[in-house]
């Protein structure tokens, strides 16, 4: 064991080959005990998180959905959306066993033998809407985040039948199922506060014309204060339906300003945040705030995020209602297949996609 760890680190090739070409993922350099961070993992340090730049003293707001009736829950979370661009969500019908179910689910993936995972890489998988990996485009990335993930595009039940993984595919489904009526109460808000009165079809299809829920897995990491899981960015979603486990080290960039705050994680709870194309069709209403995730050096963590997406062949920009009272819109059209493109082309870097959408 000794032996091949000394091999597989004595060079930059022989890292990549293992954790990325092998399909290893950084659970295998983790596994193998580790316990030095290799090279192409230390982030510079302009992109790590200090005790200098997070605030202890403010977090997201934390909004009650018990009673989706009362006003007050959808002001607070337009409210939310236009300021924070984040928000947790508690007693929103989810069942809590459905939320335990999807994180156990998460390990159980992820244990599996990498030989196993590897059918499912980008270069195995013979579906493209199933996708196992490791950080975020290691290809074009000059520094490597510490996460392995597998991500699965809904297109329907039978097509996710043929070919999702078995040991996630049921799974996968009934939550999907289950936070389907939440997503869609929270999106009604959301274009209630853009003067938008109905969701039709056409509509529906801009805004969860496409689903992925991704199965994301922080292992243990040496010299996580070097690393980073994920590194700063936004998401290009219409809006991100976020379950994090108990360890926690999600952090969320407070608007106009260069402080991060800690999201904690609460027992139930989902994490919602404003995806570009929200911002995009909001005219800047809504935000869509930059976000990361830390390395841990003690537990394995997993989340587990939907992101709700327009349809790829629609052109997304401002939404009529919301410049019909004369509002100049600051985004011009663009085909959202495009917009994905340009996202996926490149690593992680904060919130540059969504200046090519503006006029």
């Amino acid at each position: 064991m000794v032996a091949h760890l000394s091999k597989i680190l004595s060079n930059s090739k022989n890292v990549f080959d293992f954790v990325v070409n092998e399909g290893n993922g950084v659970k295998g350099l983790s596994d193998m005990g580790i316990q030095t961070l290799p090279h192409q993992y230390i982030q510079p340090l302009e992109e790590r998180i200090t005790t200098s730049t997070v605030i202890t003293d403010d977090s997201i707001p934390i909004i009650d959905a018990s009673n989706w009736n009362d006003p007050k829950v959808a002001e607070q979370i337009c409210m939310a959306a236009q300021n924070w661009g984040f928000f947790q969500i508690i007693n929103h019908g989810v069942p809590i066993e459905v939320l335990d179910n999807i994180k156990e689910t998460s390990h159980r993936f992820f244990s599996l033998p990498a030989e196993e995972k590897k059918m499912y890489s980008k270069e195995d998988s013979i579906s493209s809407n199933v996708r196992y990996g490791t950080s975020f485009t290691p290809e074009a990335e000059k520094t490597l985040g510490w996460r392995d993930y597998l991500s699965l595009v809904h297109v329907s039940d039978d097509e996710a039948a043929e070919f999702w993984p078995p040991p996630c595919r049921e799974e996968a489904l009934e939550y999907l199922k289950r936070c389907d009526p939440v997503i869609r109460k929270i999106l009604k808000v959301l274009m209630g506060g853009l003067n938008v009165k109905t969701i039709d079809e056409e509509k529906e299809d801009f805004l969860m014309g496409s689903k992925r829920i991704n199965f994301n897995y922080y292992p243990k990491c040496p010299n996580p204060e070097l690393s980073v899981g994920v590194a700063r960015h936004s998401d290009i979603s219409t809006i991100t339906f976020l379950l994090q486990d108990e360890i926690g080290g999600l952090y969320v960039k407070k608007l106009d300003s260069n402080a991060w705050i800690h999201v904690p994680p609460i027992n139930g709870a989902l994490v919602i945040n404003i995806g570009d194309a929200l911002q995009i069709m909001s005219n800047d209403k809504y935000k869509s705030v930059e976000h990361r995730v830390i390395a841990n050096g003690s537990k394995n963590r997993v989340s587990v995020p939907i992101f709700l997406h327009p349809k790829p062949t629609r052109v997304i920009g401002p939404l009529r209602e919301v410049l019909e009272k004369g509002e100049k819109p600051i985004y011009k059209q663009i085909l959202y297949a495009d917009y994905t493109k340009i996202f996926f082309s490149k690593g992680h870097d904060g919130k540059d996609t969504i200046e090519c959408a503006k006029i």
